[in-house]
């Protein structure tokens, strides 16, 4: 559930057609399910660009640095009324611009991106 949760909130996040820089906490709605049952949330996620420079020239032995937007993030529960079941989703604590880990991130260019 927690997967499910956090890709919803990171495609709200790819949803803004912003092209400044930076890295920051915003508020976001997400919607949850349990028991059949559907509610919102209010959380926060990091969102922004990270500045980035690409070399003019290619080298075999440079290895050239990508910066994203990332996160400390911690889980809190949602109880939905009339359900046993608590729903898990993630809140950003705080954001910044951090070296993109390519063994568990995507760090090419996504596409519509600035």
């Amino acid at each position: 559930m927690q997967l499910v949760v956090m890709v919803t909130v990171l495609a709200l996040v790819g949803a803004s057609n912003s092209c400044s820089f930076g890295c920051s906490l915003q508020n976001v709605s997400i919607r949850v399910e349990s028991c059949g049952k559907t509610e919102y949330v209010y959380t926060t996620v990091c969102e922004g660009q990270c500045y980035h420079e690409d070399p003019v020239y290619l080298s075999a032995t440079a290895v050239t640095e990508h910066y994203i937007c990332n996160g400390v993030w911690i889980y809190e529960d949602k109880r939905i009324e009339g359900c046993s079941v608590g729903v898990t989703y993630p809140v950003a604590e705080s954001c910044m611009c951090t070296s993109c880990n390519e063994d568990n991130t995507y760090c090419g260019r996504l596409p519509g991106s600035c």
